[in-house]
């Protein structure tokens, strides 16, 4: 069987969302997938991101070692896994400008039977992760989307962090960045999702 190949697009301004999707990515790849990392780009003007310390620098920084997600890089995919901040307990809008750029996708079925997942991050406990994770549930579904949770599969669901639903990061303000139970979480559902996208496969 030939390695399934696995699309994460995220979106991330601090890169605590993209040490998440490192942690899916690594997680993927133990399991024999062949991985694509894409970061959404900004929908905002530069003056919105210059009001906000260090957004310009660190969105051009992440943009050096990502590119932006494709259509294309959707139909090459076995398997496409979202990750995203919460912005007001839900998907931020530069990720889900991407998703709905999928819109002639969803016409031709190209998307159908292939495996979804969805990651999230807040910067406080009850910051939205779940329900941004759930809210992502909808736009796979409509897609025709396999719908992956992580589920308790695995001992790292029950160390507090991630949820059934998805992995997420509570990050702080400022941010710390994922912790260790949160990166085991990330790698758990990186490497779920690929066992079931080997199950569609065959």
């Amino acid at each position: 069987m030939a390695a399934p190949k696995v699309l994460i697009p995220f979106y991330s301004r601090t890169g605590t969302i993209e040490a998440l999707a490192k942690a899916v990515a690594e997680g993927a790849k133990a399991e024999g997938a062949e991985v694509r990392l894409r970061r959404a780009r900004e929908v905002v003007s530069a003056e919105v991101m210059a009001s906000a310390p260090g957004w310009t620098e660190s969105a051009a920084a992440m943009n050096a070692r990502h590119a932006a997600p494709t259509t294309d890089d959707a139909v090459w995919a076995d398997a496409v896994i979202f990750g995203t901040p919460t912005r007001f307990g839900a998907v931020s809008s530069e990720l889900k400008a991407y998703i709905d750029s999928l819109g002639a996708l969803w016409v031709t079925g190209a998307l159908v039977g292939k495996a979804g997942s969805a990651f999230a991050g807040s910067s406080q406990v009850h910051g939205g992760n779940e329900s941004t994770v759930i809210s992502l549930w909808n736009p796979l579904a409509h897609l025709g989307f396999i719908i992956v949770p992580t589920g308790y599969g695995d001992g790292v669901m029950f160390a507090g962090a991630g949820s059934p639903y998805g992995a997420s990061v509570v990050s702080g303000n400022p941010p710390s960045g994922p912790s260790e139970a949160e990166l085991a979480v990330a790698r758990y559902q990186g490497k779920r999702v690929v066992q079931v996208a080997k199950k569609l496969i065959a």
